[in-house]
C-alpha cells in the first residue's frame, strides 16, 4: 500500500495547490479525483491493477499531513500500513489508513473522509471530451526551455500556444512591455485558431512530476496533459483563460 499512497501524493499534492482527493474503488477499478483549490486543474487517475484495500467511495484530506508520515523512516518494508474499515449506515466503508511499525513503538492512524462529505467537497467531477488538435510527447530539453522562459518573464501568470507552420510556439507577455516566445515543439499535426491562455504554474508543476508525459491541446479552449507513473495513469485538465 506505501507505494500506492506515495504515488497518490506525489502526483497531486506536489502541485501544491491540492489538499484532499477522492477516491472510488471497486473489484475492478482504483480511480481518485480531485480538484485544484483554484480550479486550474482537474485531476483524474486511474491505477493499472486496482487495490484491494481501496474499495468503497471515500475522501483523503490534508494530503500534507498523509506526506509527513510516510516520510518517516520508522515505516520500513518491515512496518505494517493497513485499511481500517468501519460499517456505516449498513455499508463496509474504509475508515483511517493505520500506521504501525513491527514492534508497535510508533503508530499513526490517517482518518479518511465519508463519502457524504467527500462528495460534498469533491463532487462528481466528469469531462464529456473533446477534439484534441495538437497531440505530442514533450522532450524533457523543451519542458526546461518552459522553466527558463517562465522565469525570464515571472509576472506573467498566464502564457499562450500557437501552432505557426509546424512549430507550436509558447508566447509570454504583452509586446508592447516584456515578451518572449520559444518553440516549445517541432513538427506538430494540426493547428490552433484560438488565443486561449494556459496557467504557467499548473503546466510547470505537471511537467515536473515523475513519468511519461503526453500533452494535447483542444482549440475548444482545454489542454490535458496525461502522465504515465508506472503505477497509474494520472490525467490533468486544464481550463482554458481569456484575458
Amino acid at each position: 500500500m506505501k507505494d500506492t499512497l506515495l504515488d497518490i501524493i506525489q502526483h497531486t499534492s506536489a502541485l501544491g495547490n491540492i489538499d484532499l482527493i477522492k477516491v472510488t474503488g471497486t473489484d475492478t477499478s482504483t480511480v481518485i479525483n480531485a480538484v485544484a483549490e483554484d480550479k486550474t486543474v482537474i485531476i483524474t487517475g486511474t491505477f493499472k491493477i486496482p487495490h484491494p484495500e481501496f474499495i468503497g467511495v471515500f475522501g483523503m484530506p490534508n494530503l500534507g499531513k498523509l506526506k509527513t508520515i510516510l516520510g518517516f523512516d520508522e515505516y520500513d518494508d518491515t512496518s505494517k500500513i493497513s485499511m481500517t474499515r468501519v460499517m456505516r449506515d449498513g455499508v463496509d466503508t474504509p475508515d483511517s489508513i493505520h500506521f504501525e511499525t513491527l514492534d508497535k513503538s510508533f503508530i499513526n492512524d490517517y482518518r479518511l473522509m465519508p463519502r457524504t462529505v467527500t462528495e460534498d467537497k469533491v463532487g462528481n467531477v466528469s469531462f464529456k471530451g473533446t477534439t484534441w488538435n495538437v497531440e505530442f510527447e514533450p522532450a524533457v530539453a523543451n519542458i526546461l526551455r518552459l522553466k527558463k522562459q517562465a522565469s525570464a518573464n515571472s509576472e506573467e501568470p498566464n502564457f499562450m500556444t500557437k501552432v505557426d507552420g509546424t512549430d507550436l510556439k509558447i508566447y509570454f507577455g504583452d509586446p508592447s512591455t516584456h515578451s518572449g516566445n520559444f518553440v516549445f515543439q517541432s513538427n506538430v499535426g494540426g493547428s490552433l485558431t484560438s488565443k486561449w491562455l494556459w496557467p504557467v504554474q499548473a503546466v510547470i508543476s505537471i511537467l515536473s512530476l515523475p513519468g511519461d508525459k503526453k500533452y494535447r491541446i483542444s482549440d475548444k479552449g482545454a489542454t490535458e496533459i496525461i502522465v504515465d507513473s508506472g503505477l497509474a495513469v494520472y490525467q490533468y485538465l486544464l481550463p482554458a483563460k481569456t484575458k
